[in-house]
């Protein structure tokens, strides 16, 4: 289960983690990509129209160019028809695979060589020559790669300069009016294929733009610009959206909803971010758990509302009273986590009481309570005496601050607990039992203790009282004290009850059988099994199974149990008397006295408490409040035990006064079975004569009990008697 804890521990960890580290830049990288493609494919259909514009040009000069090419291979050899083909205004020459012209029409300003530009989207190509008049192209860097159609066309522009002044002088003396359309012819040069293979046929033409045209393209470029700029703004605010957006989110991911501060996530993710900081290794922090003890009851008797305007006020206050560098959050519905910076313990506790004063005082009206739960954590060293980075969790320090709260706060109602060493092995110790307890009563570890019942004129042994003990294999020999408490508060007590009756049941039955006078021995029921309505079945059921008669078993009950549920008490407790059983009142006297259980309640035996007879509640006021309970109980027909005695003088006034029986470390301390066995076989107290007086007797019996003579393991007391006297 612990493996189990500690993987869900570190995936909320690691998702608080990727939440806090996760940020918008993901998302607009995405939109940036797909922004940049939007703007690319905005600049290739630019290029795409600018590119179509020229190619249109070129594939009007080529096709009029063929046109000629196909005439002069048709009439080469017809003088006629080349006299027709030169009355044309198209100029061209004619070379062979050499170089060398053979047949010319116009002036030769074909530069030597050229380059091949696509045309109709790259899927034709045309070699085309410079108009020497223009200068040279230089040759790229591989001959006969096509060079780019835009390029030429700037090149061709730059290096015309001079020769598109003239044609625009020219344009502009031939125009009618001053609203003509100028016009700008480039001279190139075209080699036509796929005519002939013995020689090359290379045509003039005019690369023609006017203001058409170039309009055309500013509209164009402009088009294309106004689209990517749009795109590059939209996505700028979108950006700047986005940013904001996740900061809104991961604000409200770490802000209390009631407060409006922060929250519990916040607070262990800064948290462990703190501590694992280098420039904070060398401090100690104290880890708080500020507990709102009466909000419930607040909420209870106002609304909800407002006891979450109280949490609010709280939240502020506590932001006030802290450093910048310190940490405040809401961790639970009534509960505010500190980190907060230690440098003593007195200190400490100092600044956490003035922040509960200040707190009680937060509503005018009400007197608030507050409970504070601390775990320190200190800088950790190494072998070399060097300090090094913490491996501590935030959540645990927080968890040991409520363990604090938890288990001492039960004793102060309003203080500041401290998280040490001594609680925490007390809570292992708890888990440990709790790990523990089912092993133990399937090994049978837990044994059982009888602490004889004499009485005290006679002092014949009348009974006893079952008591429990476990013998750990691990643990050794631990007292009641030690597990009997936590075994009431997770419940186990129970099993308990039914591993003690079993056995007791089942020990009586084996000295029946042995031929021994056994007496009746009492068995401590918890409270807690009176919520069961067939409580008095399960144990007649325990005590036939092991063939013991009922008589010989008294079910004890505490007096706090008669203040729970009193109708099921008395239903319960007249059911077992039907089945034969006796019922006893154990520590009566010990602070929930009342006459009116008595009066209802049908019960065989009443227990006085120890504290009668102890301290300074055993004068004479207390003597008379025994006297009369004794009487009060012969009265109602029943029979009376004392327990925890331990002086003489005791023995004596109870005597006198009718007490039935006596149990305490005047006469014998609780006893292994074997022990208690030997007493009944008559081992310890045969040399027990009735006394002329109950002293003389009371004198004699310790020194010859089995208790005496038999070694003991040392164990603590019941609750109620003392730790160690041994009778006299």
């Amino acid at each position: 289960m612990a493996k189990i804890r500690n993987k869900r521990n570190e995936k909320r960890v690691k998702l608080y983690r990727k939440v806090r580290n996760v940020s918008s830049w993901g998302t607009l990288g995405v939109l940036l990509f797909l922004n940049t493609l939007f703007i690319v494919a905005a600049i290739y259909i630019a290029g795409f129209n600018i590119q179509y514009f020229f190619e249109t040009k070129l594939a009007e000069n080529y096709t009029e160019l063929e046109h000629v090419a196909k005439l002069y291979e048709a009439g080469r050899e017809n003088e006629a028809f080349l006299k027709y083909i030169e009355s044309g205004s198209i100029e061209f020459i004619v070379r062979d695979k050499s170089g060398n012209v053979i047949y010319q029409k116009g002036e030769n300003t074909c530069a030597e060589k050229g380059g091949l530009i696509g045309y109709e989207n790259s899927t034709k190509f045309l070699y085309i020559y410079p108009d020497t008049r223009l200068g040279v192209i230089k040759p790229g860097k591989n001959e006969g790669i096509d060079p780019d159609l835009i390029a030429f066309f700037d090149y061709l522009k730059k290096q015309n300069a001079d020769l598109i002044k003239d044609e625009e002088k020219k344009d502009k003396d031939k125009e009618e009016n001053k609203n003509a359309v100028k016009k700008v012819d480039l001279p190139y040069w075209v080699r036509i294929d796929n005519i002939s293979d013995s020689y090359e046929f290379i045509g003039k033409a005019y690369f023609s733009y006017n203001e058409r045209d170039a309009i055309l393209l500013i509209e164009i470029l402009l088009a294309s610009t106004l689209i990517v700029g749009v795109a590059f703004v939209v996505l700028i605010v979108f950006m700047i959206r986005s940013i904001i957006n996740f900061r809104r989110v991961v604000r409200l991911f770490y802000t209390d909803p009631v407060t409006g501060g922060h929250n519990w996530i916040w607070f262990v993710m800064g948290g462990d971010e703190k501590l694992g900081k280098r420039k904070f290794r060398k401090f100690s922090f104290a880890v708080v758990n500020l507990a709102f003890t009466n909000y419930r009851n607040y909420c209870m008797c106002h609304s909800i509302s407002e006891g979450e305007e109280v949490l609010i006020k709280i939240d502020k206050s506590l932001n006030r009273q802290i450093r910048n560098d310190e940490m405040c959050a809401r961790a639970s519905t009534d509960g505010f986590a500190l980190l907060l910076f230690f440098v003593d313990e007195q200190t400490l506790r100092k600044r956490l009481q003035t922040m509960m004063d200040v707190l009680q005082n937060v509503d005018k009206d009400h007197n608030f309570v507050f409970q504070t739960g601390v775990d320190i954590i200190r800088p950790e060293v190494n072998s070399a005496g060097k300090i090094v980075s913490r491996d501590v969790s935030i959540e645990k320090a927080y968890n040991n601050a409520c363990t604090a709260v938890t288990v001492q706060g039960e004793t102060d109602p309003a203080g500041v607990f401290i998280f040490d060493d001594q609680l925490f092995q007390e809570q292992r110790w708890y888990d440990t039992v709790q790990e523990s307890q089912m092993k133990a009563v399937v090994n049978n570890e837990f044994e059982v203790y009888y602490q004889p019942k004499y009485d005290p004129k006679t002092l014949e042994l009348k009974g006893a009282e079952a008591l429990i003990r476990w013998n750990s294999p691990e643990h050794g020999f631990v007292s009641p004290g030690r597990f009997i408490p936590i075994f009431e508060k997770n419940g186990f007590i129970t099993e308990i009850d039914h591993y003690m009756i079993s056995h007791v049941a089942a020990d009586q039955k084996m000295w029946l059988d042995m031929g021994y006078h056994p007496g009746c021995v009492s068995v401590n029921v918890s409270r807690a099994h009176f919520a069961e309505k067939d409580l008095a079945i399960q144990i007649r059921d325990m005590v036939n199974a092991a063939g013991c008669p009922h008589d010989l078993l008294e079910i004890e009950l505490t007096e706090s149990a008669f203040f729970d549920d009193q109708n099921a008490m008395i239903e319960t407790i007249k059911a077992l008397k039907s089945f034969g059983f006796k019922v006893s009142m154990d520590d009566f006297g010990a602070g929930y006295s009342s006459l009116n259980s008595l009066k209802d309640m049908p019960l065989d035996v009443l227990k006085l408490d120890a504290g009668f007879f102890r301290g300074d509640k055993a004068g004479d006021r207390g003597g008379i409040v025994v006297s009369e309970t004794i009487k009060l109980a012969k009265s109602l027909h029943m029979k009376t035990v004392a327990e925890g005695v331990e002086e003489k003088e005791q023995v004596e006034f109870l005597a006198s006064q009718g007490c039935d029986m006596i149990q305490g470390y005047y006469f014998a301390k609780p006893m292994p079975k074997s022990d208690y066995m030997q007493q009944l076989a008559g081992l310890a107290g045969a040399a027990v004569a009735a006394p002329a007086t109950p002293v003389q007797t009371a004198q004699a019996v310790p020194v010859a009990s089995a208790s005496s003579a038999a070694p003991q393991p040392v164990v603590q007391a019941e609750p109620g008697q003392p730790a160690a006297p041994q009778p006299q």
